[in-house]
């Protein structure tokens, strides 16, 4: 296999990569050159490998996952944890004889037999012929003819072996909402404790772990938590992650505004910019970096917050504290009126 993967520099100016998110830029080009790749575009990449190559979590791996099969730019197979690219074959010529023989010994690690009748679809498509006859697919093929995939292995077809697994997984994500709910009702109560979150062992309990590390980190950074800002603590796990909540903690207490609103506006701008992780937040700043002489709002400034912008003409005094003056007056008009 080659260590060196080749990426176009029309890469950058394709209609289809133009449209996509900097996740999903980032996301393609990684499923394009990770070291689990291979000459025939076929290659087993469990979710776990990508979480740790990418620093995405797992439920931000499988929305990619299933948004590029929704874009029918690649197939993964759950079963054998290999993830076929469409487009491999159309960028990747398979005329060298060096080429072929590897993409056949490559083709007989395969586990998944109708990801390689894809593949040889693909082949007859571009007019390549691959040697099949070491191959155990059920029926004999030769080098000259390739035949064209029946209609069962089409790639608009390769879900329905997953439709058990699916019905599987909608009942498990049915009794995790419902578990979820259970944990929102007690999550800001005053004697919530962190054993709560181990009253089922079957539902993946990941999530009240998680709210319960943005809990504690606004307790600890802003102040107490009420009924209304724990709704919003809910809504805000669910949207971004807890990298991402920090940083947008630790903005605001560098700005000297850490309160609510003015959080919940830095992840508002973040949100409007499809910044969902600490991620796409560092894709972002170095997008503005290179954009700063045209985009002078966004220009880095060393003293200041780009982020906060947009938010300085807020009126700080409804957030201060009150001074010892204040309060001390205020104290002096209770007594005066409770003398009358």
């Amino acid at each position: 296999m080659a260590v060196y993967r080749h990426i176009h520099i029309d890469y950058w100016q394709d209609g289809f990569v133009l449209d996509l998110t900097p996740e999903e830029k980032y996301f393609y080009i990684y499923l394009m050159t990770n070291s689990k790749t291979s000459q025939c575009g076929i290659y087993e990449l469990p979710k776990r490998i990508i979480e740790t190559e990418t620093g995405y979590n797992r439920e931000t791996v499988e929305k990619l996952i299933c948004r590029f099969e929704e874009y029918e730019k690649i197939v993964y197979f759950e079963d054998t944890k290999e993830l076929f690219l469409k487009n491999w074959i159309k960028h990747n010529k398979v005329v060298s004889p060096k080429v072929k023989k590897c993409i056949e010994k490559e083709l007989l690690n395969v586990k998944s037999k109708k990801l390689i009748e894809l593949f040889l679809k693909e082949c007859n498509r571009y007019g390549y012929s691959i040697d099949t006859h070491n191959l155990k697919l059920g029926t004999t093929m030769d080098s000259v003819s390739i035949p064209v995939v029946e209609d069962e292995y089409s790639l608009e077809n390769h879900y329905g072996e997953k439709e058990e697994e699916e019905e599987k997984e909608k009942e498990k994500q049915k009794q995790k909402e419902k578990y979820k709910e259970k944990e929102k009702q007690k999550l800001f109560s005053s004697n919530f404790d962190s054993e709560n979150s181990s009253d089922n062992e079957d539902i993946d309990n990941k999530f009240v772990s998680n709210i319960s590390k943005f809990k504690t980190l606004y307790e600890q950074n802003v102040g107490l938590i009420n009924p209304i800002v724990g709704q919003w603590l809910f809504e805000v796990c669910e949207s971004i992650d807890y990298k991402l909540f920090k940083r947008a903690i630790e903005i605001a207490t560098d700005k000297g505004k850490c309160n609510k609103g003015y959080i919940n506006g830095i992840l508002k701008q973040w949100s409007d910019n499809n910044i969902k992780s600490i991620n796409d937040l560092k894709a972002y700043e170095i997008t503005l970096k290179n954009r700063g002489e045209s985009y002078g709002k966004y220009k880095c400034e060393p003293s200041k917050s780009k982020y906060a912008t947009t938010l300085e003409e807020e009126n700080e005094g409804i957030y201060r504290k009150p001074t010892d003056e204040e309060i001390e007056s205020v104290r002096r008009e209770l007594q005066c009126f409770r003398k009358e």
